[in-house]
């Protein structure tokens, strides 16, 4: 997400509307992300101390945020003592260029990469595709996106917009296979065989990782497929990059963050596959390994005393599955590697106030707190969402993008919060709120309204004021 290269991108709003006209779209997401948070909700109740968990999450996260400085130092003092080189990346250019260089220094033309959001941030396939490098995705929803020239719609499931029959035709087309069938175990074992040659040939392995910890050098990669481990133990040179947010305090803080990551990701009580490795072993594994240290804006976010517990995220993606806006529009509408509601504090911090796109994402949301709910590290989402409304509001105040004497939204939040101020003034609005309606209620229900006003009725209709307000049926009672 480089400031400087990011295009210009149409607003949520503008992108929302095609989105939501596409039915096959929608009922993709819609089975997916229904089926996901159900079975999150199984493992989870399993747990009778799963809110002392998420507190103990958020906590740890906190600790990290408040001393990111010192843990920083002595990650990088680990993973050296550990055998590991550690770079540091201001922002997303810097970081394409210390990993392009490493991979140019081996001579190599191909690396084979574990699923990381953290390289789609910062477009290093685009990178090193310039430069004579081909970066070959190993994570089956990854090489589908990538086999298909297309961008991840979802934090966990990049391709949870396609179906089977879409993913068949594309690998019958894509990987030259001339009979495939749409079950799920023939798709993996097509994706196995092909992927199986690439790992055994690479020179060059490059990951993100879940988390890095500074008391021991360590990093590590949760996965469901095995596909990351392939890309940390095979090759003989392995770059890793992670967010400088990424890291915990303390080995032993695995025992809080394995609990909760895996029930809300993959709705699993463990994955699969969790690799951990510790700089270079002699004759084991990987005898190179780089960890590259990104910024990109993080340290803005960090300064925000209320934005910066968006930095918490563990990329669980739990309020993708249960927010209704990302369920019905899907993740390419958001314009960022950082889809639903945490994309929608995320980006828009990460990206240049003057960026019209990533300024509309705040308000892509209902305010519902669900995403609130689910967090394992109890990230506020709706605050954060509400705050950044705030900074986006007093951005356009200051570079003239709204004028407020003829903007009937501010004009009415003017009224309504002078209203609100005073209970006689309250009052006054009720009763001539209750006289004004008869035109428009029919049946019980106002189902139109004039005006700016006819947003709201256009997809819901309203109940009307009551005869009698509950200040009028107690001072009547009393």
């Amino acid at each position: 997400m480089d400031k400087k290269n990011t295009p210009k991108l149409p607003t949520f709003e503008k992108s929302a509307k095609s989105y939501l006209d596409n039915t096959q779209l929608r009922r993709n997401i819609g089975h997916a992300t229904q089926t996901i948070r159900g079975k999150r909700a199984h493992v989870v109740h399993e747990l009778p101390d799963w809110e002392e968990l998420r507190e103990a999450g958020s906590r740890i996260k906190a600790e990290v945020m408040n001393n990111l400085d010192k843990y920083l130092l002595q990650l990088e003092a680990s993973v050296q003592k550990a055998g590991g080189t550690v770079h540091w990346a201001a922002d997303g250019d810097e970081a394409n260029r210390i990993i392009t260089n490493l991979i140019k220094e081996k001579g190599e033309t191909e690396v084979v990469k574990v699923k990381s959001i953290t390289t789609d941030e910062i477009r290093l396939n685009d990178a090193l595709k310039q430069e004579g490098i081909t970066a070959l995705e190993t994570d089956l929803a990854e090489l589908i996106i990538q086999l298909a020239g297309d961008e991840p719609s979802h934090i966990l499931v990049p391709a949870i917009h396609k179906n089977r029959s879409e993913i068949r035709d594309l690998f019958r087309k894509k990987l030259n296979i001339e009979e495939l069938s749409d079950e799920p175990a023939h798709l993996a074992e097509a994706a196995r065989l092909y992927l199986r040659k690439i790992f055994l040939k690479a020179k060059v392995g490059i990951s993100g990782g879940n988390f890095a910890v500074a008391e021991t050098g360590t990093v590590a990669v949760v996965e469901s497929e095995g596909n990351g481990r392939m890309c940390t133990t095979l090759p003989e040179t392995l770059i890793s990059i992670l967010g400088i947010e990424k890291i915990i305090p303390r080995w032993q803080d695995f025992e809080v963050f394995m609990q909760l990551l895996p029930r809300s990701s993959t709705a699993e009580r463990m994955n699969p596959y969790n690799t951990f490795w510790t700089g270079t072993s002699p004759g084991d594994g990987p005898q190179e390994f780089h960890l590259v240290l990104l910024d990109n804006g993080r340290t803005n976010v960090l300064a925000d005393e209320t934005g910066r517990q968006t930095l918490h995220c563990i990329r669980c993606s739990a309020c993708l599955n249960v927010c209704p806006v990302y369920e019905r529009t899907g993740g390419h509408a958001y314009h960022s590697v950082y889809p639903g509601p945490i994309g929608a504090i995320l980006t828009p911090q990460l990206r240049s106030p003057n960026d019209e796109s990533a300024a509309s994402l705040p308000y892509a949301s209902t305010l519902c707190g669900a995403c609130y709910e689910v967090c394992p590290v109890k990230i506020n989402i709706p605050e954060v969402l509400v705050h950044l409304r705030g900074k986006v509001v007093n951005h356009q105040k200051k570079t003239g993008g709204i004028k407020q004497k003829t903007n009937p939204t501010h004009i009415g939040m003017k009224i309504m919060a002078s209203a609100f101020r005073s209970r006689k003034k309250y009052e006054r609005l009720q009763k001539m709120g209750r006289i004004g309606q008869k035109l428009f209620v029919k049946d019980g229900t106002i189902s139109r309204l004039p005006g700016e006003l006819s947003n709201w009725t256009a997809i819901r209709d309203l109940k009307p004021v009551p005869d009698q307000t509950f200040r009028e049926w107690w001072r009547e009672r009393s």
